[in-house]
């Protein structure tokens, strides 16, 4: 079966982001806001959808950046700036929120202002130098009591896994990056508001979230956040309903407007960490069997179809574009929970959210992009995957999308008759014992779960295999006894430098029995 997979490895590399801030392009355009300078304004979605409409004709304005002692701040004074704890807002018992603000300066350097919303109202919530608490000799060159032109962003607590105790639930900081907890997991990938010409000829613009109406008036369960999106090429109103839980949602509705002509529009972005598992970790001398924030690309397509892509770190920048109509749910997914698989004590990479992007609506034809870009740290993001919907997108045109996310373990529905992809190990092709053959590479995948569980080792299972630009020289299904598991071997010879494209599933008895694996090799020996 195709999968109409198109490699894009010939784009350029571009640099590796530890923090989406450092390249944040934004305004504040000369169009009145809601905010405007009065302590209290009218609010509601349909105004501020209505201002960024018309901001969007106007011509794009540089903000003013930070200034004194915020200016001069560097990277070791920014790690001694802490948010005080009784400083936080909205701390009255009975509210089930907290809110906490990052601190302006070192890679923030345009500021971010917050409102709270209630009744129609917004009344800006103001921060000064006695909110933060400042350590060591950092405290004697910060002025007391100086009132701060906005914040860097702000996260917000709530009791996710104990009635007893606030938690972090989400944090927004830096461009248009955000990132949030189910239960019981620890700070992982993040999402963005958008991605604009993401690896391409024409260079990245990064957008930014330039103010904040946060209302949690509404039920307990759930808190709103709007936000202003602002840069050179677009304008955009974002609402994000956020609800904690086993898995915290966001619902999500963006409305956007264009000043310029789009290469390529991306929807609902990820980006995550991959920097080596049990098949790609031969250049990394580390005592850790696997560092990654997610391990896989997974796509419920419209007939309910699942794929998984397992991620790598490339040699080079590589991309696939997987193409969909109405897809039911993509997403990066940390599908390993197993500690024994990372064995890290303080990254706790076995409880690293999965996020899954679910599109509310009908989002037509259209591409999941996955873009995998080069990484030899773990402090870098190099993993990012996006909706491109179909058609160009013109300036003067706007746009409208609207999606669910869910953050948290993501656990496979388990009851279902299809197999899943339990592992994808790889190394040198070839027998045993036999040397490294140049070219050649061994894949072998292991199936767990559905029909296959019950089937024993005599049981006629073959192995559906299609290959792009390289030859199959063997592929052998066997039964692993010691685990239940039906495992896949595959041997391919590609030439130097070739992009290999392989996907395969397991079929026996006049059905499909497995999910469909897909996977990218660069042959670059």
């Amino acid at each position: 079966m195709s999968y109409d997979i198109i490699s894009d490895v010939s784009v350029s590399r571009r640099s590796l982001l530890i923090s989406g801030s450092a390249f944040a392009l934004a305004s504040t355009g000369a169009v009145p806001t809601l905010a405007g300078n009065a302590a209290v304004q009218q609010f509601s979605w349909d105004l501020l959808c209505a201002e960024m409409q018309a901001l969007a004709a106007q011509p794009h304005q540089q903000p003013a950046g930070v200034s004194g002692f915020l200016a001069d701040l560097n990277y070791d004074d920014y790690r001694l700036i802490r948010f005080r704890p009784d400083r936080l807002r909205w701390s009255a018992p009975t509210s089930p929120y907290r809110l906490a603000a990052f601190p302006p300066g070192w890679l923030f350097k345009e500021p971010v202002v917050l409102f709270e919303v209630n009744g129609g109202e917004a009344r800006e919530m103001r921060f000064s130098t006695s909110d933060f608490e400042y350590l060591n000799d950092l405290a004697d060159r910060v002025p007391a009591l100086e009132e701060l032109p906005g914040v860097a962003g702000f996260r917000l607590h709530s009791y996710l896994n104990r009635p007893d105790v606030l938690d972090e639930l989400v944090a927004f900081v830096g461009a248009s990056y955000f990132r949030a907890l189910g239960r019981n997991s620890a700070y992982g990938l993040s999402a963005r508001g958008l991605a604009l010409n993401t690896a391409t000829a024409s260079g990245e613009e990064f957008p930014r979230f330039s103010r904040f109406y946060i209302d949690r008036s509404g039920a307990p369960s759930e808190i709103t956040v709007f936000a202003a999106l602002e840069s050179p090429s677009v304008t955009g109103a974002y609402r994000f309903v956020i609800r904690p839980g086993a898995a915290t949602t966001m619902d999500v509705t963006c409305r956007l407007w264009f000043r310029n002509d789009i290469e390529e529009l991306g929807i609902a972005p990820l980006t995550s960490m991959y920097l080596f598992s049990e098949k790609s970790r031969a250049q990394f001398d580390d005592f850790r069997p696997k560092v990654h924030d997610s391990d896989g690309l997974q796509i419920t397509r419209a007939d309910g179809e699942r794929i998984w892509r397992p991620l790598s770190n490339p040699p080079r920048l590589s991309g696939s574009y997987f193409a969909e109509t109405s897809p039911r749910r993509f997403g990066l997914h940390q599908r390993d929970r197993r500690f024994e698989s990372f064995q890290d004590l303080e990254a706790n990479y076995h409880r690293r959210p999965s996020l899954d992007v679910e599109p509310l609506g009908d989002w037509g034809p259209g591409h999941v992009r996955l873009v995998e870009i080069p990484s030899d740290s773990e402090a870098n993001d190099n993993i990012v995957a996006y909706w491109v919907p179909a058609g160009a997108v013109k300036a003067g045109e706007s746009r409208e999308f609207a999606y669910r996310l869910h953050w948290g373990d993501l656990p496979l529905d388990l009851s279902g008759p299809l197999a899943h992809v339990d592992e994808t190990r790889a190394g040198h092709g070839g027998v045993a014992a036999g040397g490294v053959r140049s070219g050649e590479r061994k894949f072998v995948i292991d199936f767990r779960g559905g029909q296959l569980d019950v089937m024993g080792s005599e049981a006629q299972i073959e192995a559906k295999v299609s290959v792009s630009n390289a030859e199959v020289l063997s592929q052998v299904v066997q039964r692993v006894p010691q685990t239940g598991a039906w495992r896949l071997f595959l041997d391919i010879a590609a030439q130097p430098d070739a992009v290999v494209e392989l996907s395969a599933h397991l079929a026996g008895y006049g059905r499909k029995l497995s999910e469909n694996w897909l996977y990218q090799w660069i042959n670059s020996k």
